[in-house]
This record gives C-alpha cells, sequence and structure tokens, in this order.
C-alpha cells in the first residue's frame, strides 16, 4: 500500500509541474499575441507636405493595415508577373502556330501541283497505254470496265467533288487505283512482248555482219554476172566491207545444217532455223562453228572473206523458207545509223 501511495503522489507531481509548465507556455504565447496586437495597432502617421501653404495632409493608418496593403502590392505585382509569364507564353506558341500554319500551306501548295503534275503524267500514260494496245489488236476496254477498274478515260471526264485538300486525295487515289488495275494488262503485254521477242529471235531479220556494218553490192534477183555479162537470178545479197575478216553472225537462232567449202559459194555455212527457215552464209573466210553446234541469234558463226567464185571479199547470204527462196531484205531490220552507204549510189539495205 505505501507503494501505491508513493507512486500516487509522484504521479500527482508529475501532472502539476506539466500544468503548470503548460499554463506558463500558454501565459507566454498568450502575452506575445497582446504584444503583437499591441504593436499592430499602433498608428503610423504619414504627412503630405504641399509647397504651397495649402493645409497639410495627415494620413494615420495602422501597422495592421500597412501590412495588408504590402501583402495586396505584393499579391497583384505577383499576379501581373505570373500572368505577364503566361500571357508571353501563349503569344509564342501562337507564332509558332502560325508559322507551322504557314508550312503546312506551303506544302499543300506543292502537293496540289504535284497533283497536277500527276494528272497530267496520268492523262499521257493512259494515251500512251491505250495506243500500245491499239497497236497489238488488244480488245479496249468497254465503259462499264473502265468504270469498275477505274480507268482514266472515265476519271478524266468526271467533274471535280469536294475543294481543297479532300479534292486531291479523291484524285490521288483514283489514279492509284487506275495503275493498280493497270499491273494485270501490262504484266500481260510484257508477256505478250517477250513472247513475240522470242519468236523474232527464230526468224533472220537482223543484219549478218556484226555491228550493222556494211553495204549491199548485189541485190536479190535479176543482176548481171560479173563473170560471163549474163543476166541470172541472184539468190541473195551480197554484204560488202571491203575488207576481210569482218564478224560474220547468224541472223536468228538455229542449228548449224553444214559446214564445208563449195567452188562457188567458198567456205560456207547453212543453219535450220525454226517454222523452216535456213539461211546460207558463203564466202567466208573461215568458220567459228561446227555441224550440228546450236546458235544463237548475233552469235559469231564465222568471218567475212573472199573465197569461192568472188570478185572481192564480201559474205553472201541467202533465205530459205522450205524449198523456196526468199528476198533477205524482207527480213533484215537494218539500223539506219549503223549501215555505211555503197559507192556506187546505190541505198544501202531496205526494211
Amino acid at each position: 500500500m505505501s507503494t501505491l501511495k508513493n507512486y500516487k503522489k509522484k504521479e500527482n507531481a508529475l501532472y502539476a509541474r506539466l500544468s503548470a509548465r503548460l499554463g506558463s507556455a500558454f501565459r507566454s504565447f498568450g502575452e506575445s499575441l497582446r504584444k503583437i496586437r499591441k504593436a499592430g495597432k499602433q498608428k503610423l502617421t504619414i504627412m503630405f507636405i504641399p509647397h504651397t501653404e495649402k493645409k497639410i495632409f495627415n494620413l494615420q493608418i495602422s501597422f495592421f493595415a500597412l501590412g495588408g496593403i504590402v501583402f495586396a502590392l505584393a499579391l497583384v505585382i505577383l499576379s501581373s508577373v505570373f500572368f505577364t509569364v503566361r500571357f508571353t507564353d501563349t503569344a509564342r506558341r501562337l507564332q509558332n502556330s502560325s508559322q507551322d500554319l504557314k508550312t503546312s500551306q506551303a506544302d499543300l501548295d506543292a502537293i496540289r501541283d504535284q497533283t497536277s503534275h500527276l494528272m497530267t503524267a496520268a492523262k499521257r500514260f493512259e494515251a500512251a497505254l491505250t495506243g500500245t494496245f491499239a497497236r497489238i489488236g488488244a480488245k479496249p476496254a468497254t465503259p462499264d470496265d473502265a468504270t469498275q477498274q477505274g480507268d482514266l478515260a472515265s476519271f478524266f471526264e468526271t467533274g471535280e467533288t469536294g475543294s481543297g485538300s479532300v479534292r486531291e486525295i479523291g484524285d490521288i487515289k483514283k489514279v492509284t487505283d487506275y495503275l493498280e488495275n493497270s499491273v494485270d494488262p501490262l504484266n500481260e503485254l510484257g508477256s505478250l512482248i517477250a513472247n513475240q521477242s522470242a519468236v523474232l529471235t527464230e526468224i533472220p531479220n537482223i543484219w549478218p555482219v556484226k555491228a550493222g556494218i556494211g553495204h549491199i553490192s548485189m541485190y536479190f534477183g535479176q543482176n548481171e554476172n560479173p563473170f560471163t555479162g549474163q543476166w541470172y537470178i541472184h539468190k541473195g545479197v551480197d554484204i560488202s566491207t571491203y575488207r576481210t575478216g569482218d564478224p560474220i553472225v547468224a541472223t536468228a537462232d538455229g542449228k548449224v545444217a553444214y559446214v564445208g567449202y563449195d567452188a562457188s559459194y567458198g567456205n560456207n555455212v547453212i543453219i535450220q532455223h525454226s517454222h523452216g527457215f535456213y539461211t546460207r552464209y558463203g564466202h567466208m573466210q573461215s568458220f567459228k562453228v561446227y555441224k550440228g553446234q546450236k546458235v544463237a541469234q548475233g552469235q559469231v558463226i564465222g568471218y567475212l572473206g573472199a573465197t569461192g567464185l568472188v570478185t572481192g571479199p564480201h559474205v553472201h547470204y541467202e533465205v530459205h523458207l522450205g524449198t523456196s527462196l526468199i528476198d533477205p531484205l524482207k527480213f533484215l531490220n537494218i539500223r539506219a545509223t549503223a549501215a555505211v552507204q555503197p559507192t556506187d549510189g546505190s541505198p544501202a539495205g531496205k526494211q
């Protein structure tokens, strides 16, 4: 019991000391507030003294009021600074947006110009493509097909719809659709041309002397024999370059059927081609092929010479179709810039 009483006494003493300290703190805080209130209520006199003899104007203001005025001024200044910064930032953003708008407008104008150029190019492309199909006898598209496939003929006749960039986007989309739908016809055209090119290499239709050099010294048909002076049928054409050793080429793909010497033709080569064609190359200086060899159009088969019955170096070139002789000029594809004009004034060749 005595221990409990001692504990109670100590607890009461602690509470008493704590209460005393809290009371002292509150009294000190209250005293400070009274001093502040008293100091704040003190008035400050501001005197306005005119230079004339007018009455002096006195303005009395408490420190509390002065503090409020200073706080209000500080608030106004801070607000002004804040809104000035905001206004400056907004103005800068507007300026940047204006510059971006000008750039976008310039880009849009450039797109419109390019769209106009695209339309012009597309018209030329459409005309060229139509002409190409017409030359090869392709069936032209019907109006319904043109509408469904995006043909430019219907597109160019369509009135303008919309305005601004929307119309340009529509134009570009229509041209894109047309070009996409042109892929298959162009592929077919390419295949057709490739097939025709393959056929052309099987028909003797190029100049038999490499690089297209030389001139025709005697044409196919009725001619005067230079040895007898009598008229006779010349079975081919004689092509001369005034020198020996110029390369002679196969005028079509084929297979070498004969390589040998003949008293009239001299060293000569016969090539068998597709579709019943045969070609002969006479008076050669030497050979570069052998019997049974497959040759390609333009491949060198020998060299121009003066063997056999000749008056000078040249190649005698014949074209046979089955058992019939054909004028080689009906097939020769001679480039005018490559052919050399003969000295006697006769034409260098015929297409």
